[in-house]
């Protein structure tokens, strides 16, 4: 029989620009151009006489075919996307058009597409823009739901299971805020990199929107889909734990992560989204910088985190009385003289009871009510301080936390004076504690705006250090007189470890704190054991639950009373009522 594939058709199209193919309706490949070879990399003799489906990736399902044949039948033409094939087994998205072709003896389908992951001609870069994301050229959010089902069906059909990881950048608005939108796009483009390098080349990566990514994890189908699926997500969340490079400087941040298999955790491509999106909140709210498994109990949780949020908001703007703050002793550990205090806001919710403050200070940062929050602070550490009959022993240091985001606010000096004369006014010394995530972050304007706190006689202090991985040359810059060893860190000082083992890390810490001439002061001393191992590694200061826990004024703190134990404590004996500790 012959085909209407005449020389005069093959002068017009070997050399179009596009990728073409005619099939007869059994169906097989009667002809194909020379764009065809080259996107694919099969040659004319290699697919003529085969199916179509000798370039099928497998991603779809009998359903998408049903439905192209359908439209085919009813149209007579079909368009979209579809992932197929090459001959060297790379997947790739191919946006297809597909035209029926009547003949007196037989219905031929021309077909003409291009590659649209390789975004070769301004024409192609203008339809790819519907499916992927500019900056990154990773596959949109649209893109990223036609392929997940697509990988759904085929799932169905083959029982093949797969995982979804869906993540969000913690702080990232920081560095918009501090540094501006062009520093936080190219940290993006360097976020997408370091995914791409630790995920595999089967996987399918997606920027959504924002700060938001997620990927289609292949996994073996051995029956440890979800070990294979929480070990890959443990390596991404180890692969933030290095600094990225974006305008010029080194920036710290860590990457939320939440997963769920197919089909165990639900059977449609939205469904899967939705609840990979509900694990990545609760590792949020766990903490950030981990990753979390979808739980069945997530969607209660999530809706009282809503509630909670809510009602943040509004006892932030009508309850003051809800806020309250106590204070914990920081101490001489070779005496067990007081030496300083830290004051900690908390919130007391009429409805929800005590909220632990690593929720309710997240939720205000991330609603923008930080700065309301921290009046509420500095509200009730002066009426405490402004209650004081008698002044106290001098040379107290006084701490308080303060966000990232503020440092640069121009009401925070309106905020934080009267607080710092009245700390002067005691013969206290005022100290400001910022997170070390957060403080590696701070553009010029702010490490610039804490020089004038250290200039103003105001210590510095870096909270939780070690959980952020500083920079030697970044540590060297910054403005900061002491450096809080992470509660982490002093948890391992037990006797279960090798010495060797429990001792390096805050030993470094130690060493790398007299080298820059910085104070250390180890948080979240809870046993006596740890504290006689901080003591023999020579740090100086501590304070934790073990110590003290943290009271509030009303209390009777710092009341000139004697302790039992004198007032200048033995190491492994210090006074369990500390406020007596003046004498």
């Amino acid at each position: 029989m012959e085909t209407p594939v005449t020389d005069h058709f093959r002068t017009l199209v070997e050399s179009h620009p596009r990728a073409m193919m005619l099939a007869t309706d059994e169906p097989r490949i009667i002809y194909v151009n020379r764009m065809f070879e080259s996107i694919t990399g099969y040659r004319e003799a290699e697919v003529i006489g085969e199916k179509p489906a000798v370039l099928s990736a497998g991603f779809h399902g009998p359903a998408f075919y049903r439905d192209m044949w359908a439209t085919l039948a009813e149209e007579g033409r079909w368009e979209g996307v579809i992932w197929n094939r090459r001959k060297n087994g790379e997947t790739y998205p191919q946006w297809l058009m597909i035209h029926r072709v009547p003949h007196p003896e037989q219905t031929f389908y021309a077909g003409m597409f291009m590659d649209i992951g390789a975004l070769t001609s301004f024409e192609e870069r203008l339809t790819s823009m519907a499916y992927y994301d500019a900056l990154t050229e990773l596959p949109n959010r649209a893109l990223f739901l036609e392929l997940l089902e697509m990988r759904v069906s085929r799932s169905r059909d083959h029982d093949n299971p797969f995982g979804l990881l869906f993540f969000d950048l913690d702080y990232f608005k920081d560095i918009n805020d501090l540094f501006g939108h062009s520093v936080g796009d190219e940290l993006l483009l360097e976020v997408s990199r370091c995914i791409r390098s630790v995920v595999r080349r089967e996987d399918v990566v997606a920027r959504l929107a924002g700060d938001e990514f997620a990927a289609i994890v292949e996994l073996a189908p051995d029956g440890t889909q979800e070990s294979q699926l929480e070990q890959l997500a443990v390596r991404l969340v180890n692969a933030f734990r290095a600094p990225f490079l974006a305008g010029g400087n080194e920036h710290f941040i860590s990457v939320s992560i939440g997963g769920v298999l197919y089909p165990g955790d639900g059977t449609s491509a939205l469904e899967l989204l939705q609840k990979a999106d509900k694990a990545m909140y609760l590792a949020k709210q766990e903490g950030r910088g981990r990753y979390c498994h979808y739980r069945a109990d997530l969607l209660n949780d999530q809706d009282e985190g809503q509630r909670l949020t809510k009602a943040l908001v509004t006892s932030l703007k009508t309850a003051p009385g809800e806020f309250s703050v106590v204070y914990q002793p920081q101490f001489e550990l070779a005496t067990g003289r007081v030496d300083g205090l830290e004051a900690l806001i908390r919130w007391t919710h009429p409805e929800f009871g005590p909220i632990s403050p690593a929720r309710f200070v997240a939720m205000a940062e991330s609603r923008g009510m930080i700065h309301q929050l921290t009046e509420h602070l500095v509200r009730c550490i002066l009426r405490d301080l402004w209650s004081m009959e008698k002044p106290p022993e001098p040379g107290l240091r006084f701490a308080i936390n303060v966000s990232a985001r503020q440092i640069t606010d121009a009401r925070l000096d309106g905020l934080l004076n009267p607080l710092f004369e009245q700390i002067r006014r005691l013969g206290w010394h005022p100290e400001l504690e910022i997170t070390e995530t957060h403080l590696m972050n701070l553009s010029e304007d702010a490490l610039e705006r804490l020089r004038t706190f250290r200039d103003e006689g105001i210590r510095v202090a870096i909270d939780d250090f070690g959980t952020g991985y500083s920079s030697l040359a970044y540590l060297h810059s910054l403005p900061v007189h002491t450096i809080k060893i992470d509660r982490h860190f002093v948890s391992c000082l037990e006797d279960t470890l090798p010495v060797e083992d429990r001792d390096r890390v805050i030993a470094a810490i130690l060493a790398l704190a007299e080298v820059f001439g910085l104070e250390a002061i180890a948080e979240g001393i809870e046993t006596s054991q740890q504290q006689s191992a901080l003591l023999a590694l020579a740090c100086k200061r501590g304070q934790g639950y073990f110590l003290a826990r943290p009271q509030p004024w009303s209390s009777g703190l710092l009341a000139p009373k004697s302790c039992n134990s004198g007032s200048q404590l033995t190491p492994g004996k210090v006074c369990r009522n500390w406020l007596l500790t003046y004498s």
